[in-house]
């Protein structure tokens, strides 16, 4: 027996450390392939500057509007009981199934050939292959992820320290922003970090939507994705290395403050 548990022991560890180095050679070979002086080159170029820029930008945004949505929503879904709760939540959690490809398609049909798009564009917001759509299929990329996770945190409040609250006279909102969100913070913060990272690796529905148009929507990925299409395997390697320094940043933030337990 106990040979049999020393076996599957090591079984599983050299299963996760033969993953994670092939993982970790491939992110390698993106700082290996290509002189650091291309490199270098390729970061202070205009195109880099512009793309790094308008995902920062778009990100940033974007990150403010999904957590301005997912909060009250996450607390819905964690707190309330309304018909349709289950379909509800099924319906937000869809685009994290699906290709980002699919929810473009879908945003782009909605945006540009409903009524919806008919409206907006009468009210002279264009959202089909502008700025505006980098942030909209953002937005729609990151709102199930940072929705998971305030549902979760609400989840593991208990839900009598809000009824001691309200029978100390607060009302629902004063108890929510005063005790809930508090009680919260560290999932919120988590929330905050994944939707970020997500929104500046937004790729698929940010090209269906928003388009590739060079050095006007071409954010990071699309960027990337524009490069190697053109055959620049330097710049295209440089936005895969801005791309992974940002997420391993993101990561490394999530992971401090967590460990310190914000």
């Amino acid at each position: 027996m106990r040979c049999e548990c020393d076996i599957f022991k090591v079984t599983t560890i050299l299963i996760a450390l033969s993953f994670t180095s092939i993982l970790f050679l491939s992110i390698a070979s993106l700082f290996l392939i290509v002189e650091p002086s291309a490199i270098l080159s390729s970061l202070s170029s205009p195109e880099m500057v512009y793309s790094l820029k308008l995902s920062v930008i778009t990100a940033s945004i974007s990150t403010f509007l999904v957590m301005l949505f997912s909060i009250p929503t996450g607390y819905a879904l964690s707190r309330f009981e309304f018909p349709g709760k289950v379909i509800a939540k099924s319906i937000i959690d869809l685009p994290i199934a699906f290709p980002e490809l699919v929810l473009g398609l879908a945003l782009l049909l909605l945006f540009g050939q409903t009524f919806i798009g008919d409206t907006l564009e009468t009210l002279g917001i264009q959202i089909v292959f502008t700025k505006t759509g980098i942030v909209v299929a953002q937005i729609f990329t990151a709102f199930p992820y940072a929705v998971r996770i305030i549902y979760s945190t609400f989840k593991d409040i208990d839900p009598r320290y809000e009824l001691v609250s309200r029978s100390l006279g607060y009302g629902d909102f004063e108890t929510f922003r005063k005790v809930t969100l508090p009680l919260a913070r560290t999932g919120l913060f988590a929330s905050t970090i994944i939707a970020f990272a997500r929104c500046i690796g937004a790729f698929g529905a940010v090209l269906i939507l928003a388009g590739g148009s060079y050095m006007n929507t071409d954010v990071l990925p699309i960027s990337l994705y524009l490069n190697l299409s053109y055959g620049n395997l330097p710049m295209a390697i440089t936005n895969g290395i801005v791309l992974v320094v940002i997420s391993f940043v993101a990561i490394l933030t999530l992971e401090k403050f967590e460990g310190g337990k914000i």
